[in-house]
């Protein structure tokens, strides 16, 4: 099965954004993953809006921007403005999902909903044909460089099936915690997205990475 690979600039070289950028650029990959962080949400703050500015000016890529911050429907129209082309919201940030969705909808861009580790996924029941993607969160967010949490792989199932039932066209991103060890296996599970950033960005080769993380390869295959 084929996926999307989505590089999170959270774990690049900061110092050298502009030349991290480029190799992404220049790579395979489909997307580039923002995370932005306020430090309220998450106990950690990343980047704001002109990173995002910057980074809109250095690719023609799609920009994934995943918005960890309280009360995202302040900031939507600025996103909306900077570039981006999909925007997804924490469903534990906000109580306006549904004023959200239609905003970036009536923007012509991509919505999508991000649900953390320890949140049923049932909640995401009345907004999963509404949605363009949902992120599933194999680490806590706020950090870069997490483990993987072996239980996301239930709830992907979970979640695979919920889309199934509903009929919905919601493209599922798996971020955090993906590698070499366990991208198969969530390809294999339904995964359209993978969100991978320390795996990538700790690689000699970001463009081989990102390729071999598109691939199928064989189930008795050691990756």
């Amino acid at each position: 099965m084929s996926v999307k690979v989505s590089p999170s600039i959270l774990a690049a070289d900061f110092a050298n954004l502009s030349l991290e950028c480029s190799k992404i650029d220049k790579s395979n990959a489909d997307w580039f993953h923002l995370d932005v962080m306020d430090g309220l949400f998450v106990p950690n703050i990343s980047f704001g809006m002109p990173v995002v500015k910057t980074i809109r000016q250095l690719t023609k890529k799609p920009l994934d921007v995943h918005l960890m911050i309280v009360e995202p429907e302040k900031y939507i129209t600025e996103f909306i403005n900077l570039g981006s082309d999909i925007i997804t919201v924490h469903i534990e940030a906000t109580n306006n999902l549904n004023q959200i969705i239609n905003k970036i909808h009536e923007s012509s861009l991509k919505a999508g909903i991000a649900i953390n580790p320890e949140t049923p996924i049932s909640e995401l029941k009345e907004y999963i044909k509404k949605v363009d993607l949902i992120c599933l969160m194999g680490v806590n967010p706020g950090f870069a460089g997490q483990k993987f949490i072996e239980s996301t792989k239930e709830r992907l199932k979970e979640l695979k099936q919920l889309i199934i039932s509903s009929e919905s066209t919601a493209l599922i991103e798996v971020d955090g915690g993906v590698n070499k060890d366990n991208f198969q296996d969530l390809k294999s599970n339904g995964a359209d997205v993978l969100v991978a950033g320390s795996y990538i960005f700790n690689s000699p080769d970001y463009n081989i990475a990102v390729s071999y993380t598109h691939l199928t390869l064989p189930t008795n295959r050691e990756v």
